[in-house]
């Protein structure tokens, strides 16, 4: 078994390229939610930390060959990487959400409230899935991509866009949307669709750090430090 995590310096790995959970900074340096979330928690051990920037795919294999000892960033939680690696509770859920025109006076969505309804979708996805299975009365109008999909939207083409509530957050809040829409209804998060969600990633021979990770990740939550990072990186909740 490896040392006590306060008496070695704990390298972070991440990727530098996904705001605004892990992205470049104006000095270059990591940052965003993860990231600083990953910061706070060694502060909240008073362990030394370093958190260094590498090509997303290559993460997991640098944390198995020890060139790391936590990954920060957004891989999904699943039974094959649990088989491989240790992993704290998630930290961050895919929440499913529904977005429609601001000017359109529509239903908070229901199976009922979506019959005859067109709901873009990205053709194939987890969410095309999903609302087949829970909305079968629901027009399902398949896109190629979830940028088509909400430009579609933009233009009054369909009625709601069902899709990632990350990547629909940033949209609301971006240029492209200029205003015209927001969410409507509720987050949805069952596992079998949208998966358990990411947390901090340690080797399967380091249980003592992956024990106290998940540890600082509860008390930044109960003090409410969880909160203060989430609002500074997502001006338009996910969630």
């Amino acid at each position: 078994m490896e040392s006590q995590p306060g008496t070695r310096t704990v390298r972070f790995l991440t990727d530098d390229d996904f705001p605004p959970l892990h992205f470049a900074g104006p000095d270059g340096s990591p940052t965003g939610f993860v990231v600083e979330l990953a910061r706070a928690v060694c502060e909240r051990l008073a362990m030394s930390c370093t958190v260094q920037a590498r090509r997303f795919d290559t993460l997991l294999d640098a944390l198995a060959d020890r060139q790391g000892d936590v990954v920060a960033a957004a891989i999904p939680l699943t039974p094959t990487l649990r088989a491989r690696f240790l992993a704290t509770r998630p930290y961050f859920r895919w929440p499913a959400r529904f977005v429609a025109r601001t000017d359109k006076g529509l239903p908070v969505p229901s199976a009922a409230a979506l019959a005859e309804k067109s709901v873009g979708v990205v053709g194939g996805s987890a969410h095309a899935a999903y609302l087949t299975a829970f909305f079968p009365k629901a027009a399902a109008k398949p896109f190629t991509d979830l940028a088509t999909a909400e430009a579609a939207l933009r233009r009054g083409e369909v009625d709601y866009v069902f899709a990632d509530g990350l990547n629909l957050a940033l949209w609301i809040g971006g240029v492209e949307a200029a205003g015209c829409c927001a969410f409507l209804g509720g987050d949805y998060l069952e596992n079998r669709y949208f998966g358990e969600g990411i947390g901090l990633v340690t080797r399967s021979d380091d249980p003592v750090l992956s024990r106290a990770l998940d540890d600082a990740l509860q008390r930044l939550w109960d003090e409410g430090k969880y909160a203060e990072l989430y609002l500074r990186f997502f001006p338009v909740s996910p969630f």
